[in-house]
């Protein structure tokens, strides 16, 4: 069992926990994941890690209670505990050795983004970060940001805060402006495509982190696949990191669709949640 020892709602649907989990911390590194079971009859759910320490023995998982097993995970509460945690999964981030870097992240994507961008600043890389986000309210992790970056970029569709726009309308001023040798690309898969349009041209060295349907991590029952450079990846085994400019992204937007309609019956599950 997995202790929760901290609990920070950070907007109407995104939750922040703290779980002590001492092994994992040990280990894990940006751009890896987890697998959760809140229960022994539960689903299992990749949740990527959004912070860690290893001293302390304890990891960050930030998700959107958009589903039934994410519902249920928001309505525990600090000292509660977690069925399982299993990980870390997938491969770490190949950051290289860059010397300037922009990390961009879209909605709950900046929980992903994050680790990239504090891993880069603890390795002395000039990371600027751009957060994008449908409005104000949803807005999360700006102070985080704001102690990782040397320059912080907020954008919001509706202009309600920050920018108004898009995340790639202020990648193309930033590289209009300077040269970067490595950009970060994390959030809606058409937000990742746009990045990936804008850097190509430039040969700027884009990694995306990829949110296939994903059931058991380890690469057995390929639901996860992707097409990378023409050959088929596994995002839990080969990623979830991959060279943006290699991408079949319009492959990876239709397979996210397959369960389309399953998805929208969640709410016949609602009398449950609280069970």
């Amino acid at each position: 069992m997995f202790r929760i020892l901290e609990k920070k709602v950070l907007n109407s649907q995104v939750t922040s926990l703290t779980i002590s989990a001492p092994l994992i911390a040990n280990k894990v590194q940006a751009g890896q994941f987890v697998i959760v079971r809140v229960h022994d009859k539960g689903e299992r759910i990749p949740l990527t890690v959004a912070d860690f320490d290893r001293e302390k023995g304890i990891v960050t998982i930030i998700f959107q209670a958009i589903g039934f097993t994410t519902k249920k995970l928001s309505l525990l509460n600090e000292g509660d505990c977690i069925c399982d945690c299993v990980g870390p999964l997938g491969m770490p981030t190949e950051l290289g050795a860059p010397k300037k870097a922009i990390v961009i992240g879209g909605g709950v994507g900046c929980a992903i983004a994050y680790p990239q961008a504090k891993t880069l600043h603890n390795m002395g890389v000039k990371t600027t970060v751009v957060a994008g986000f449908k409005s104000k309210d949803i807005v999360i992790l700006e102070d985080e940001f704001k102690a990782v970056s040397d320059s912080l970029h907020i954008t919001t569709d509706d202009g309600s805060y920050g920018q108004k726009g898009f995340v790639t309308e202020v990648l193309k001023d930033l590289l209009s402006k300077d040269s970067y040798d490595l950009v970060i690309a994390i959030g809606p898969v058409p937000m990742m495509k746009a990045v990936a349009e804008v850097t190509r041209p430039l040969n700027v060295r884009t990694i995306v982190s990829l949110n296939p349907v994903m059931i058991d991590g380890t690469g057995m029952c390929g639901g996860c696949r992707v097409t990378v450079g023409g050959e088929v990846k596994f995002a839990c085994v080969d990623g979830p990191d991959f060279d943006a400019h290699l991408v079949d992204f319009d492959e990876l937007m239709l397979r996210n669709t397959y369960y389309r309609q399953e998805e929208a019956h969640a709410c016949r599950m609602e009398g449950k949640i609280n069970g």
